[in-house]
């Protein structure tokens, strides 16, 4: 039955790509909030993906003041036709006025219709799968200042695969996980997604997870597990930590191929960025023409592909 069940997550699960230690809360906040953003593309034709990449980038993940104190997740702004209530924050000015919400619920909805101003108008004649021409689109008609605004969009929807929820197969994915029950006897897979990246698949460790419970449930030996994750044998695992159950690839999804590199970030390893793209330790090593691993730097830039 064990078995079966994992079986069945692995081919109706809703397939995500990539992920970090430090980027927990992105797959919290995608698995929260990716039903709304379907349901909004439903409503008002706005993809999907647009709208995660957009709450993700606007709200830090629900982590930012605005969002945590306003319900804001999309940084819009009071403007001449807000009536409701608004909080003051420093932005392109000291005395910015931004739109607080009742609900995060609410902010998704007002978000949808703030984009059915008349200058955005001319996104609905673009394919809901386009989402390029929709950031681009976004960047151009003024709504953020950022001048990397568009490619910020299309990195985060392409590193979390957020484009799958603009196709009606991913949105029937989605259905059936959420429609899946798994028996209560199987608590690990009632609180563990396995998610889809680079051709392979993988697990967010979870606070309490060891690796024997990890082996004994994805019914992969502690061997190969450690080998598939490129770990050594004393390694206790941390919560958001990535586990993936089949051996990593050389490099970097094809997604990756126009811009094959990664800029190291505060507090990532070696380790980390191979995690994060699926990539074997030994395999990013020969990438950037290193004979082992070695410390990186902040702001270094690595081949992944």
């Amino acid at each position: 039955m064990k078995k079966y069940i994992i079986i069945c997550l692995l081919s109706l699960v809703s397939l995500l790509s990539y992920g970090q230690r430090t980027n927990q809360a992105y797959w919290t906040y995608i698995d929260k909030y990716k039903g709304w953003a379907i349901e909004q593309m439903h409503q008002y034709g706005i993809p999907a993906s647009i709208t995660l990449a957009q709450g993700l980038l606007e709200s830090n993940a629900g982590r930012s003041s605005l969002a945590t104190g306003a319900n804001n997740h999309f940084g819009i702004k009071v403007g001449s036709n807000w009536t409701g209530p608004y909080v003051v924050k420093s932005d392109d000015r000291p005395d910015d006025r931004f739109r607080k919400y009742k609900s995060a619920r609410e902010s998704f909805i007002d978000h949808s219709k703030f984009l059915q101003q008349k200058r955005y108008q001319g996104l609905y004649r673009l394919s809901k799968t386009d989402y390029k021409g929709w950031a681009r689109g976004l960047k151009a008609a003024g709504y953020a200042t950022s001048p990397t605004y568009a490619d910020a969009l299309i990195r985060v929807i392409e590193m979390y695969s957020l484009h799958q929820f603009d196709t009606k197969k991913g949105q029937e994915a989605t259905t059936m996980v959420q429609e899946t029950s798994v028996p209560q006897a199987d608590a690990f897979w009632q609180s563990h997604v396995v998610y889809k990246g680079n051709k392979n698949y993988f697990i967010i460790v979870e606070i309490g997870d060891d690796m024997a419970t990890i082996s004994k449930e994805t019914g992969l030996s502690l061997r190969k597990l450690y080998k598939y994750n490129d770990l050594p044998r004393d390694y206790a695992p941390t919560e958001g930590d990535i586990i993936y159950l089949k051996k990593k690839r050389n490099s970097a999804s094809k997604e990756f191929k126009k811009n094959p590199i990664h800029i190291v970030e505060v507090n990532q390893s070696l380790f980390d960025i191979a995690q994060l793209y699926g990539i074997r330790l030994e395999s990013l090593c020969k990438l950037n023409g290193w004979d082992e691993p070695h410390a990186v730097q902040v702001g270094e830039i690595l081949r992944i592909r």
